[in-house]
């Protein structure tokens, strides 16, 4: 991997497991309108890989019209107190710290208006030198935008890139931008390496 320069994260299931803070956004949601009380399994899977908008309407796919309303609510929500459920994977801020100064970071996520928070609650500040959410482009992920754009931002070539990812939608995104693909906790991706772990990865830097 010596050519690598730019090495680039996803947020939800890579950088923290969400799962918890996602599932009780949504379902305050889904209580809000008294559709039920919880998300079951499949929904949950959707919500933690899609964007806020795509999340919602699926959520309430089979009520149009409960699905605008549900829509303008969300946007009334502060997902502020929902951050503190977010679990900050291990080793994390040491690998961010190991990277430096050889490497380049940068994040691409489908997270909104929430970004910036999760990474000041989490005392992430100043660890990323680009960071590109579902609202910095027109077409978020699978579309490789995110990626194009942070390739653009450092003048790279997808080769001299790195991608850690943990879903389908980062598989579909690295792959229609060339980027190889580090599978985060995730065998059943295909992917250019597996890890269960960044002290992994920063083995293979080596």
């Amino acid at each position: 991997m010596n050519h690598v320069k730019v090495v680039i994260f996803d947020c939800d299931g890579v950088m923290f497991n969400s799962r918890s803070a996602n599932e009780a956004y949504y379902n305050q949601i889904l209580r809000r309108f008294k559709k039920r009380a919880t998300m079951n399994e499949d929904e949950c899977n959707f919500v933690h890989m899609h964007t806020a908008d795509e999340s919602v309407a699926y959520l309430f796919r089979d009520d149009p019209r409960l699905r605008d309303a549900a829509q303008a609510y969300r946007k009334e929500i502060d997902y502020v107190p929902f951050i503190p459920y977010m679990e900050m994977e291990p080793y994390l801020i040491p690998f961010l710290e190991y990277l430096r100064p050889t490497y380049s970071t940068a994040i691409s996520t489908n997270r909104t208006d929430t970004m910036k928070h999760v990474l000041s609650s989490h005392g992430l500040e100043g660890h990323f030198d680009f960071v590109v959410s579902a609202l910095d482009v027109q077409r978020p992920k699978p579309h490789p935008e995110s990626l194009h754009k942070i390739m653009r931002y450092f003048k790279i070539t997808p080769e001299e890139a790195l991608y850690i990812g943990d879903s389908e939608v980062d598989q579909a995104a690295s792959e229609a931008a060339a980027v190889p693909l580090v599978a985060y906790k995730n065998r059943s991706l295909s992917a250019d390496y597996h890890i269960e772990h960044f002290k992994e990865l920063e083995k293979l830097l080596i």
